[in-house]
This record gives C-alpha cells, structure tokens and sequence, in this order.
C-alpha cells in the first residue's frame, strides 16, 4: 500500500496501492482538494485511518453513467456530498443568475457539478447499483435534511432523502457518524437497521418502534400553510442540541423521515486527530493544467482552530450543522498545522487566518453547555450577554503568541469572523490591543450586518450602540498605538424586517462616517436558517409575529441601492427610494443630501437659464 499520498480517483491508483475493490467510493461535487478545509478530504482520511479502502469520484458526468462505475462497486457503500457549499448556491446568484464562477473547480469553471447535486448523483448511483448503500453527507444534505423552504424553486420542497432515494443522511460533521456507519456496514448489518447513531436521519414506512420523540407538522401541511411551517422550524431550532435535543419525525406522505438528536462535539483530542491526518494540503495533480482549484488558495496558509458558534446569528446556518457548543484543538496541534504551513514552498512568511465560524471563540460560551447544552429558549450573547458567558481571550492571545514566535512567521492574521460584542464584553483588553497591534492589516473586517435596531433584533446581532462602542474602542487603541487602521463594515440588505425607512437610516449612518461599501450582500435566503423561515413564512418563528419582508425586486434594488447611494448608477433608484418613504429632505445639494435633483430637470433647468436673454445695460447720460 501506497501511503501518505492522493487517495485513488481511478484503477490506476487502486492498483499501486494494490487493491481490486473499495470500500468506500466518495462522490463529490467538489474537485478533488486534500486540504481539511474540504470535507470529502477529512472523511476520506478518516476512514483510510481506520483501515478502509476510500476512493474518490470527483464531478463525475451526470449525463450518463460512466463515471460512477470507473471504480467499480463498492464493498460498503458509496458516500454522497454536492460539496463544500450547497450546489444552488454555488451556482446561482441572490438574483438567481448562474454565476460566471466555480472556485471548487478546475480553473474555476461554472457547470462541472449539476443543480441539485446530492439528488442526481444518488439517483445516478441508484440507476447502476440498485441496492448499494447510499449515505449523504455535507452542508446541502444537513440542511435540506427535513421538508424546507427552496429559494430557487420559491416552494418547500421534500426532505431530500427522499428525494435522492439514499438510505441514510449525515448531518452535521459528521466524523464520528461515519466511522459508527461504517463499523457496522464492516460488521454485516443491513443499512436498514442502521438507525441508531446520532447526527443521521432515515426514512421509515411507520414510527411503531420509534420512541420519545417530537411530531413536526407533515411535509403536505407545510407545503400549504406558512404557520405550520414556522411551527415546524421552531421545534427543528428547539432539538438541535446533543445533550436535550429529542428525536423528530416528519411524515412525507405515507413515509416517516426520522432524525436522531446531534451527535456530540468532538473532544479536543478527536479533534487534534482528525486535522493530525496526513492531508497533502493541495488540490490532486490531474488539475494541474487547468491552473489548479482555485479555493485552495483561500485555505493553503490558514488553520481551522475550533469549530461551533453560540453567536446564532438569524441568518447563518451553523446552529443547524456545526451547533452552538464550541470546542477548540490544542496548542500543540495548531503549532504542528503551522509548521507544516511554514514548511511549504509557497509560503511566504504568512499565516493568512486562524480561527472558524468565529475566530474569537475559542471555548464553550460557558461551564454548563459541556454538561447539560445549550439553553433552549435564550441566546448566549443576544439580546444581552448571558450572565454566565466566560467571555475570556486568554488562551486564543496565548495561541497566538504561540504562532508569531514560530520560525519564517513574519505575521499571523485574522481573517475569521470576530464577534465585536464579545470583544466588548471581555473585562480584559489585552487581546484587543494585540489585535490591533500585531493581526490586522490595516483594515479590520466587523459585521454589524445593519444599523436599524429593529432590523437587528430579528438578525439576531447586537445593537448599533455596542458596535459603536467597538469601533471608538477601536480607533483609540490604534491611536494609543500610533497606526493608522481601520474598519471595513459587513452590511446586509433586504434583510427580513429591513424596510425602506431602515435602509434609509443606514444610508445616513454611512453618510455621517463618510464611508462607501463597495459590496453590499442582498439577504440570501439558503436552506436552514432561521432568516429564511422568516423569509418564507413572513413571521418570526420564535414568537410567530409578523414581520415584513421585501420581496419585490423593485424594493430589494432601492434598498441595496441606498447603500450605495454614491454610485451614479444607482442615483434614480435612491431618488425613487426617497421619495417613496417620503424623504424628499434627503435629495437636494446640502451636506445631509443623499442624492441631488433629477439631473434631467436640473439639465433642463441651467439650460433655460442659459436660454433667458441676457438684460441690456442702461446707458448712462452725462
């Protein structure tokens, strides 16, 4: 056996290695990149390291089947993911515009994987090998697990297990999922009784020996009815949870779609495991002569620190796949990542990202989620900091002072997500100074995502007056140090709950700090996520209010336009903007002016005052 290199993707490499058949054959949407920021990279390394033989089918054709039988049957079964991203956002813009690129491509092509990927593989699978095992796995299938809201169709659409016809979904990260799989796939039982293992979901014809367990409304009644469906979301949002999360069931028809509650975080030492594996940390060689894959890049000389996020922002998806427990890897693991990083040819001296979801959470928000979970019906940070929160920097400040120290390391960014309010909640501000001082490279990125506190309590996110707080805290610091640093600000529009008026309030705070965003991100509604669910249904789902959402193509485009209120090209939309919530104040040629006249009536109008006869000068008599 060959080790320590790319896992096989044809017979050729199945053959140096000496094997006639696999195990396991992973089918991914994604090119083939052995890096750990790619999950068919870890689950694969998983696997070989418990003594299975993995291949990997990268971007087969769909067209027709032969690249699903290159590499033959497999012993156990075949692994299912559409990739790194779900494959619709992959593909489409918020506008629902096929994007010109695929960075998980070679040479980043747009088209290599099909719309829709975890369902057509699994049914292209099922059209050769009609009762192999099919497992899902990966961001599409964790967050498409139940019956959901599908933004591109603009319809709730079936759990995708039933869809794509697989026997059993992975949701999560599924790591320890698929070594128990496997374990009892290797031990003879039939995938059908394959039914205990948290973090998976299964298809069953009646729920007679299913115990203890929650009833979401059927897949029939949410389709139809938008209260049904925030109910269905609320008690989805309630279970994710590893230590009180229950079973749930949600009928399709005449068929049960079973999820068992999350599997548990891994420890620190799995964790160290699972990125301790021998990664080539590239993309496979046979990309080479189409310049490589391109999201490579953003990785190559970056290090995944923890994983979880209790900052549960609205519209992110982590509290429904990673969770709300965070746990971190140790000191010594991230040190030898970082070495190896130092060691590589391209690295120039430095280390573009250390962090996760949030790079600043380095431990559980506090004692209690590592031994009874999360709180179901509160917030860790939202719309206050719990009075429990351990809101400490130290040992990420000590990690980090770890990495500068390291040989060929010039510098150590952060690139992550920093949550500001738990920057400001900590009473030391040590990290802060250093944060400043040694991790940014003259622009720190904050999201405040908006302005509007009423636009931020349904986002989930602090109000405006502690991003404030932040921002002067910021510049004091980098005054105190004597750089000149500053803060690019992520902002959202469209937003559920962001009307007119709150676009408009941001408009002016952008005005008043004399800052022009060159991107604005339109609120994009992906699987999963509590926004979404608002989006969808028009209603919070945790207090089942109404709220207002822009739908309308015409007041998405004025909303972002006000953001941008500068650019000519959106100046008779902002004009359009204003006039229609009444703010007439706002065009017109003084400081506080978004946007001047019509520059046709204001053209018209010099231009008849430049018609008007000039008066005749008054002749004097002596």
């Amino acid at each position: 056996m060959i080790t320590n290199d790319f896992l096989p993707i044809n017979r050729k490499d199945m053959g140096k290695r000496g094997w006639d058949r696999l195990d396991f054959i992973i089918v991914s949407g994604d090119a083939y990149v052995d890096h750990p920021s790619f999950g068919t990279a870890i689950i694969s390394r998983i696997l070989e390291d418990v003594g299975y033989k993995v291949g990997i089918i990268a971007q087969p054709d769909w067209k027709n089947t032969d690249d699903i039988k290159k590499l033959g049957r497999p012993r156990l079964a075949f692994l299912v993911t559409a990739g790194n991203l779900d494959s619709m956002v992959n593909h489409y813009t918020v506008s629902k515009k096929r994007r010109k690129r695929d960075s998980y491509s070679p040479g980043g092509k747009i088209g290599l994987r099909p719309d829709r990927a975890t369902i057509v593989y699994s049914n292209l699978i099922r059209q050769v090998y009609k009762d192999i095992p099919i497992i899902l796995g990966g961001v599409e299938a964790s967050l498409r697990r139940f019956a959901h809201y599908d933004y591109w169709d603009d319809k709730v659409r079936r759990s995708v297990l039933i869809d794509s016809n697989a026997d059993l979904l992975v949701y999560g990260m599924g790591e320890s999922q698929i070594i128990e799989i496997a374990t009892n796939l290797n031990e003879g039982l039939d995938i059908k009784y394959v039914r205990h293992v948290p973090g998976t979901c299964y298809i069953v014809d009646s729920v007679e020996n299913i115990y203890d367990y929650r009833v979401l409304p059927r897949f029939e009644e949410i389709e139809k009815d938008k209260k049904l469906y925030a109910k269905a979301f609320k008690i989805q949002y309630e279970e994710q949870d590893p230590f009180t999360g229950k079973v749930l069931v949600q009928k399709h028809n005449n068929r049960y779609l079973i999820q068992n509650p999350p599997a548990p975080p891994l420890s620190t030492v799995e964790l160290d495991r699972v990125y301790s594996l021998p990664y080539k940390r590239d993309y496979h060689p046979a990309y080479k002569k189409f310049g490589g894959v391109p999201a490579i890049e953003e990785v190559k000389f970056s290090i995944i620190s923890q994983r979880g996020c209790f900052g549960s922002c609205s519209f992110c998806s982590l509290t429904f796949h990673q969770g709300r427990i965070v746990t971190s890897r140790s000191h010594k693991s991230i040190i030898e990542e970082a070495k190896k990083i130092t060691d590589d040819k391209d690295f120039k001296g430095y280390i573009h990202d250390v962090g996760g979801p949030t790079a600043n959470f380095r431990q559980a928000a506090c004692k209690k989620q590592m031994k009874e979970g999360s709180c179901k019906n509160r917030q860790c940070l939202f719309p206050e900091p719990c009075k429990n929160l351990d809101a400490s920097h130290d040992d990420l400040l000590e990690l980090l002072r770890k990495l500068r120290d390291l040989p060929k390391v010039k510098k150590v960014f952060i690139r992550s997500g920093l949550r500001y309010d738990y920057i400001i909640n900590d009473k030391n501000d040590e990290f802060f100074k250093e944060l400043c001082r040694h991790h940014v490279s003259g622009q720190l990125k904050a999201a405040p995502e908006h302005v509007s506190n009423e636009v931020l309590e349904l986002m989930g996110k602090p109000r405006k007056e502690v991003y404030d707080e932040f921002v002067r805290k910021f510049y004091n610091i980098n005054k105190k140090l004597g750089k000149e640093q500053y803060i690019v600000p992520y902002l959202m529009s469209s937003h559920p709950g962001s009307t007119l008026k709150s676009a408009i309030e941001l408009a002016e705070y952008l005005r008043d700090i004399n800052y022009y965003p060159e991107q604005v991100q339109d609120f994009y509604p992906t699987p999963g996520t509590l926004s979404t669910c608002m989006y969808h249904t028009g209603l919070d789902p945790r207090t089942m209010k109404p709220v207002f959402v822009a739908k309308n193509r015409l007041e998405k485009a004025m909303q972002r336009a006000l953001l941008q209120y500068k650019n000519p090209k959106n100046h008779d939309l902002v004009r359009k903007a204003l006039l229609l919530a009444g703010r007439e104040d706002l065009v017109g040629f003084g400081p506080k002016c978004l946007v001047k006249p019509n520059n046709k009536k204001v053209g018209q109008h010099n231009q008849n005052r430049g018609n008007r006869r000039k008066p005749k000068k008054k002749k004097f008599r002596r």
